[in-house]
């Protein structure tokens, strides 16, 4: 597993923010702007976004293997006898499949107090993250974003916008802004 982590983290050392992630931080000019990502990247945060939640954890970042919330910065690779403050094994901060999604009741709160809800480049087969769209109850807008988005089940009062993520973030916009 640790091999798998240290190439994946390498490899984001390679990318950079798109277009649609600098058309997010200019929608933070306007509104407050709250993202839940799925990705454990820092693509939001390059392009200088605020206020991202990683449900799923983030590459750049370490846990003991013991306390989960004993996180610190992680921007090499772990090996096997790197160890935390509580001298056990560090391993990568990320969620794996069958683990606990701890910053789910948090999303889940922000998706129900949301006024607008963007929803971007997912298929929605991914749970429990895929079931946040059936919290937006009292947004009044509400999008998804997605090139195959019309083939999605999802709630009512979503507008389905059925394009790659820049293309749509950009529709919606200028539909808000102008």
């Amino acid at each position: 597993m640790l091999d798998f982590y240290n190439q994946r983290r390498r490899q984001l050392s390679e990318v950079k923010p798109n277009e649609a992630h600098k058309i997010i931080v200019q929608l933070e000019d306007h509104f407050e702007v709250l993202i839940i990502t799925q990705n454990v990247d820092d693509l939001h945060e390059r392009a200088g976004s605020k206020n991202v939640i990683h449900l799923h954890g983030e590459l750049y970042k370490a846990c003991s293997e013991r306390n989960k919330d004993k996180v610190v910065e992680w921007k090499t690779n772990i090996n096997l006898g790197d160890k935390a403050e509580d001298d056990s094994q560090l391993r990568p901060f990320i969620v794996w499949f069958g683990e606990d999604v701890p910053m789910l009741d948090p999303a889940i709160d922000m998706v129900y107090d949301a006024d607008i809800l963007i929803v971007i480049g997912t298929s929605l087969q991914v749970y429990p993250a895929a079931n946040l769209i059936h919290f937006a109850y009292n947004a009044k807008k509400k999008y998804l974003i997605d090139p195959d988005c019309r083939y999605y089940s999802v709630p009512d009062g979503f507008i389905k916008l059925a394009m790659k993520a820049t293309e749509g973030i950009t529709k919606v916009r200028d539909e808000l802004l102008y």
